[in-house]
């Protein structure tokens, strides 16, 4: 790769976990300086100040790494776990990956700028991967068409784009596609207590289609039909997480909860092609993040779930969200790209 020539800039994207924080460039001509993971410990645990810190480190090392001079940098795009406003301000109640008090309605993105020293540009790290994926399936186009993407993991997250933006919604809001409540005839089986979320709902999308779905409602179900499972004597916790690697070698258990799982998206995606009509739908997250032989099979089972009519089904694609370690940052990189731009 050539060296950034005096004129040139670059975005950095900072993706901000609950362990790790993952960090890459972007070119004013759109082409990402590094191809793999850069990690650096995110420290959330230990509180705000300590976490910007260590984003700040972040932000340093990349540019080492890349050989990018820090004043070519015209601006940061951040991405971090929910739930959080529009504007970066984490929630006043915290969340999963910010139990530290000092994180209750805590300012993210302008404590950011100001450890550094540039314009920050935000999104939840659904909407981040959700753009990413956009950008990529539809490359020149991006900006004529639109997608709808759910991300399978501890919860369940994802993002709606528009003409190539990622809609936030009035309060920041939009995309949080786990708490929309989804018909549950038909998906449960006889006898199957309907799913409760963490949030609160009953019947949403989350309380079937994630891990923590799989530990609370899912798994414990199916174990009072499959007697003598091996899983029965785990800990549920550790239990929740062998079952996908199970499903893959076709444990009848494990493949009940994904087709279940594979139905709760679909019926997901069945409601978004009844308000935003997109014209791609991307699964992400852990679910996917398997051999290729499973990964298709789940792929299948969400779109045979999906009820589209005749005209959408004509256009509409099905997709996995690509790179998915590193659409994060990525995503974030992108948006702050387009901002700088003025797009």
């Amino acid at each position: 790769m050539e060296p950034l020539r005096d004129r040139d800039w670059v975005v950095v994207g900072l993706d901000n976990g609950g362990t790790c924080n993952n960090a890459t460039v972007l070119t004013e001509a759109g082409e990402f300086l590094v191809d793999q993971l850069v990690e650096t410990d995110s420290r959330v645990k230990d509180g705000p100040e300590v976490a910007v810190a260590s984003l700040a480190a972040s932000l340093d090392r990349i540019l080492d790494l890349t050989g990018t001079p820090r004043e070519s940098v015209r601006a940061i795009g951040l991405d971090t776990p929910g739930p959080a406003s529009a504007d970066g301000v984490i929630s006043s109640k915290g969340g999963t990956n910010f139990s530290h008090a000092g994180w209750r309605g805590y300012d993210f993105r302008r404590a950011l700028e100001l450890r550094i020293g540039l314009p920050v540009v935000y999104n939840n790290d659904g909407n981040a991967a959700a753009l990413y994926a956009h950008h990529v399936f539809f490359g020149d186009r991006a900006s004529e068409n639109s997608s709808v993407s759910a991300i399978v993991g501890t919860g369940l997250g994802g993002g709606i784009v528009e003409a190539g933006r990622i809609v936030h919604g009035a309060a920041g809001m939009a995309g949080e596609l786990g708490h929309v409540h989804i018909p549950m005839e038909g998906l449960l089986a006889s006898g199957q207590p309907t799913p409760s979320c963490n949030c609160g709902f009953v019947g949403d999308a989350e309380s079937v289609a994630s891990l923590t779905a799989i530990e609370n409602n899912l798994l414990p179900f199916w174990l009072t039909r499959y007697p003598g499972h091996p899983l029965a004597a785990l800990d549920p916790h550790h239990a929740a997480k062998l079952v996908r690697g199970l499903a893959q070698h076709g444990d009848p258990l494990a493949l009940e909860i994904f087709e279940q799982q594979a139905m709760a998206i679909g019926r997901l995606f069945t409601i978004a092609s009844n308000f935003s009509d997109p014209g791609a739908y991307f699964v992400g997250g852990g679910v996917v993040e398997t051999v290729q032989e499973f990964r298709d099979w789940f792929i299948e089972r969400v779109r045979a779930h999906t009820a589209l009519r005749g005209e959408q089904i004509d256009v509409a694609q099905f997709a996995v969200v690509p790179d998915l370690d590193m659409a994060g940052a990525r995503g974030a990189a992108i948006a702050a790209r387009t901002v700088v731009l003025g797009d």
